[in-house]
């Protein structure tokens, strides 16, 4: 396969975000976006994915996180869909389960073309340290939106916030994984029937 590196400049009067991806990287994660809790949960985006990100954010966190957080699962989505091109020879789908002590969450993703969140976890906390978690759900939104992909995650159980989190970032993680490696079996072709995704 062709090298899958993109990046991406997104600036708009709330943001200026770059991200580079590398999805045939080493799992490194280079980030400074001003919200520590997100950069720890692109770590295991990074880790679990073996992909390297770079992403460089300067938001209005004097406001709250909300756009930075936002802008960036967009700007990630739109790096995705210019680095897997057309997506030929990719699986296009991928799975994982993931523990952490009593959490347990399933993500499951298509990169489809066809947009669409399917997001189930009640989180135990409204704020992890001084994380928002409604904020994650406006991140996986921006991040589909502009990759093009169905996204499913549940998260099965757990009491603990921080490892409610966890689970579904190193789900995400590594369902993204299986999703874009290379299937030799399908020959450089276009897991469809359309013939295009």
């Amino acid at each position: 396969m062709a090298e899958r590196i993109a990046e991406v400049h997104r600036n708009t009067s709330e943001t200026k975000i770059r991200v580079r991806i590398n999805l045939d990287g080493e799992g490194k994660l280079t980030a400074n976006t001003g919200v520590p809790f997100l950069e720890h949960m692109m770590d295991q985006i990074a880790r679990h994915g073996v992909i390297d990100i770079d992403v460089d954010c300067d938001g209005d966190l004097h406001i709250d996180d909300h756009h930075t957080v936002e802008d960036i699962g967009i700007t990630l989505g739109q790096a995705f869909a210019q680095a897997l091109g057309n997506k030929a020879g990719i699986r296009r789908y991928g799975h994982a389960y993931v523990p952490l002590d009593e959490a347990l969450s399933r993500v499951v993703i298509d990169f489809s073309g066809r947009p669409g969140l399917f997001m189930q976890c009640e989180f135990t906390r409204g704020n992890i340290g001084r994380f928002d978690t409604q904020l994650f759900w406006e991140f996986f939104q921006g991040f589909v939106n502009h990759a093009g992909a169905t996204l499913h995650i549940d998260n099965l159980k757990g009491f603990n916030a921080h490892h409610q989190a966890e689970t579904i970032f190193k789900a995400f993680g590594r369902a993204v994984r299986m999703a874009v490696e290379e299937d030799e079996r399908m020959g450089g072709r276009i897991a469809s029937t359309k013939g295009s995704l």
